[in-house]
């Protein structure tokens, strides 16, 4: 395959898997913190990479801000929204490169849970002025929502999805395109 067909190809599944993680948070957004994104991002990870995996989440969180029909998040939080994802590829390419397996996967979702929820507390503190103490208690259960729901997402469903993403994108990348003459 040429190059010029590998990168449509790439660009092709960047938009595809963005699309998923939007359309997932969506549908799952009238549920506080429970959503597959965690899950998804960790699997992106794993089976098609870091750099592709960037892409992702950077479209994902352009998109959800832009697009979302509930409107955009506080423009001042999406900073905050965009180093919380990105974090995931990031730790898991270099820090926690030797988690592979469903659980280690699981737990550190888990603790991801909590870390994305703080990335909030500076803008809130600092920019919106609410105060560092209230702002830690009301977001507590939600952060243990998110913790939770990370968890057992990732811990039942990474191993089927991972095989299933793993699969197809073999698949996807073993179709040749011809040229046209």
């Amino acid at each position: 395959m040429s190059q010029k067909h590998q990168a449509i190809k790439d660009s092709a599944l960047i938009a595809v898997l963005a699309s998923i993680l939007f359309v997932q948070q969506l549908a799952l957004s009238f549920l506080p913190n429970v959503q597959f994104t965690t899950l998804l991002i960790v699997l992106y990870t794993k089976v098609i990479g870091f750099k592709k995996t960037t892409l992702v989440v950077i479209l994902h969180v352009l998109a959800i801000n832009i697009l979302s029909p509930f409107g955009p998040v506080i423009i001042m939080q999406v900073p905050a929204m965009l180093i919380g994802w990105l974090l995931i590829p990031v730790l898991l390419h270099t820090v926690f490169r030797k988690l592979n397996t469903a659980w280690s996967l699981a737990i550190f979702g888990f603790f991801f849970g909590f870390v994305y929820g703080w990335l909030f507390i500076p803008v809130s503190v600092w920019i919106l002025d609410v105060p560092f103490l209230e702002y830690l208690i009301a977001d507590v259960l939600f952060e243990i929502v998110m913790a939770i729901s990370n968890f057992l997402t990732i811990l039942w469903l990474y191993d089927p999805l991972k095989k299933l993403l793993a699969d197809q994108k073999e698949r996807y990348y073993m179709t040749v395109i011809e040229p046209r003459n």
